[in-house]
């Protein structure tokens, strides 16, 4: 085995193929509403990177029987994970957050809860109530970092310090809460080393790892830029040398939850060959096997 991937790690655990059910909890953000600014992210689509996600005017009962129908001609197994990934997930009065929750969390086919958020957006009571969910079932954050890089965190508009991050993944796997964190590869003016120090240092407060090309959308500003010749999308070829360097010094303990990102094809504009999954997915593995990459078996200083 390559790497430690989430699929080989669900099935060793559950021994079932396990799928993700996209929800989206009707949230907003800080990004979005005025707390801290109005324009959100970047790259940020006008779905809070909720493309996939069901309707929010349905239950989120409904958005899980909703979620199974897609995939029940490839899994006869009942075993999904409820995954809040639109906007910021832990933005909004606690009493939401535990209806909605906890809705998701008793559905007799949800084996996991995953949340997606901003490290500043939760406080004591947020963690209160994650620890008291994960006594259910297993209950996952996913941190949205993308990148450690000072003058990339100001030019995505994050609107939080890295320390931020540092200490609310401390807090979350303090009491038994498994981190998944988020990284974006191929933001401008990152060199493959900038991209390198952020998987190296979310790899210490983390379990688990998303590796996300960053994908140009339309309606985000990000768009205004590229389409000013500012930046150049990566090629496939570029993603994946990247991508061979930043599986090798991941530790062998952190699960790669995934290695790209799928972009809503309706409103993505480049790079286009990343809209052929299986192709970009085939051509990744083959390059793992043609370069001999093994996840752990370097380190940062390996390139520095």
């Amino acid at each position: 085995m390559r790497y430690n991937s989430l699929n080989n790690y669900l099935r060793n655990k559950l021994g079932k193929k396990v799928y993700k059910i996209s929800i989206d909890g009707g949230f907003t953000c800080p990004n979005r509403d005025g707390k801290i600014s109005t324009g959100g992210c970047i790259f940020c689509s006008a779905k809070g990177s909720g493309d996939f996600a069901t309707s929010k005017n349905l239950s989120i009962t409904q958005q899980i029987e909703q979620g199974k129908e897609r995939v029940r001609s490839k899994t006869k197994d009942n075993c999904f994970i409820a995954y809040f990934q639109a906007f910021t997930n832990t933005y909004a009065p606690i009493e939401v957050l535990e209806s909605k929750f906890t809705e998701a969390i008793n559905h007799k086919d949800i084996v996991a809860l995953s949340v997606a958020t901003r490290p500043d957006c939760v406080d004591e009571k947020v963690l209160s109530l994650l620890e008291k969910l994960n006594k259910i079932k297993p209950v996952w954050v996913e941190l949205g970092l993308q990148t450690i890089k000072e003058s990339s965190v100001d030019y995505i508009r994050r609107g939080y310090e890295n320390s931020v991050y540092v200490d609310t993944a401390t807090k979350l796997r303090n009491i038994g809460i498994e981190v998944i964190t988020h990284i974006i590869l191929g933001l401008p003016n990152e060199s493959k080393l900038d991209m390198l120090r952020t998987v190296d240092f979310a790899c210490k407060y983390s379990d688990g790892i998303k590796l996300q090309l960053l994908h140009i959308l339309k309606g985000t500003d990000l768009l205004k830029d590229y389409e000013d010749s500012k930046f150049n999308a990566l090629t496939m070829e570029q993603y994946i040398d990247i991508l061979c360097d930043a599986v090798s010094i991941i530790p062998k303990n952190v699960i790669i939850h995934r290695l790209t990102g799928d972009g809503d094809k309706k409103i993505l504009v480049a790079p286009l060959w990343s809209g052929n999954k299986k192709v970009v997915l085939n051509t990744i593995n083959k390059t793992f096997e043609e370069r001999n990459i093994i996840q752990g078996s370097k380190t940062l200083q390996d390139y520095i």
